[in-house]
């Protein structure tokens, strides 16, 4: 068994405290594995080098207009051309605070990483409307997830 510290990048935009809030517990939960180091980032501050640190990543976004948010997709943009000689392979998760249902959000994030190619481990974690503790709950078993999953090699 690999005993080596991984890194989990997490990367998320919030305009109002609803993601921010869901990322903070999905910190939590990756947080929860010893093993682990963490990036802790809002996707206008995020680079290519922090993806190229990564062993996995988690996006987390709103669902603004029935789509990703804006600084999401400005990541990816500025991002996508400079990763292709990397051929990032690493796991990714997405959760989304939609006030829809969220579905365009993810199925639009997932086409987008496929070119990267960052690899689709985890079924993705949509919160409908208010947060409350029990949606909280869910992101921090998300984020517990991906760290033990990383960590054991599962993904």
């Amino acid at each position: 068994m690999n005993y080596e510290k991984k890194n989990i990048l997490i990367i998320y935009h919030s305009q109002s405290s609803k993601t921010k809030l869901l990322a903070t517990s999905v910190l939590k939960g990756v947080n929860l594995e010893k093993k682990v180091t963490t990036r802790f980032k809002l996707a206008f501050d995020s680079t290519l080098d922090d993806l190229l640190w990564a062993d996995a990543v988690i996006f987390g976004t709103p669902e603004n207009f029935g789509y990703m948010s804006g600084a999401l997709k400005d990541f990816f943009d500025r991002t996508y051309e400079d990763a292709q000689p990397y051929q990032l392979t690493i796991p990714y998760a997405v959760f989304v605070s939609a006030g829809n249902d969220g579905t365009n959000a993810v199925r639009e994030i997932d086409r987008i990483v496929k070119g990267y190619p960052l690899k689709k481990a985890f079924e993705p974690l949509i919160i409908k409307g208010e947060i409350n503790n029990k949606d909280k709950k869910r992101c921090e078993e998300l984020g517990q997830m991906v760290s033990i999953s990383i960590c054991q090699g599962i993904v």
